[in-house]
């Protein structure tokens, strides 16, 4: 049992940022754009989105995988599982449109 429950052990929160940051740069690697541009591309994502919804940060997601395209060839794809808390109360539009 003991030996079990050490592979199914959650890892702390600075294991779980160094793995994040290994695989984000394995996915840069793979996709061919600087871990800066995916970063820049993570962060505007979550800007805009947090605009209009509450986000669950820690548990956010972002990969970047291999697909067919429709020639067949693969090509890069951003997958993104992002973990909506709510819905805010007034957006931007709200907002510019009250001014």
């Amino acid at each position: 049992m003991a030996l079990r429950d050490g592979f199914f052990k959650k890892k702390s929160g600075s294991a779980n940022k160094a793995v994040d940051r290994i695989k984000f740069v394995l996915q840069s690697d793979r996709s061919g754009l600087p871990p800066e541009t995916l970063e820049r591309i993570k962060n505007d994502i979550i800007s805009v989105l947090s605009n209009y919804v509450e986000i669950d940060i820690e548990e956010l997601d972002f990969n970047i995988t291999k697909a067919p395209s429709e020639g067949g060839a693969l090509t890069s794809a951003l997958c993104a599982n992002i973990p909506i808390k709510g819905l805010k109360r007034t957006t931007v539009d709200d907002k510019v449109h009250k001014e």
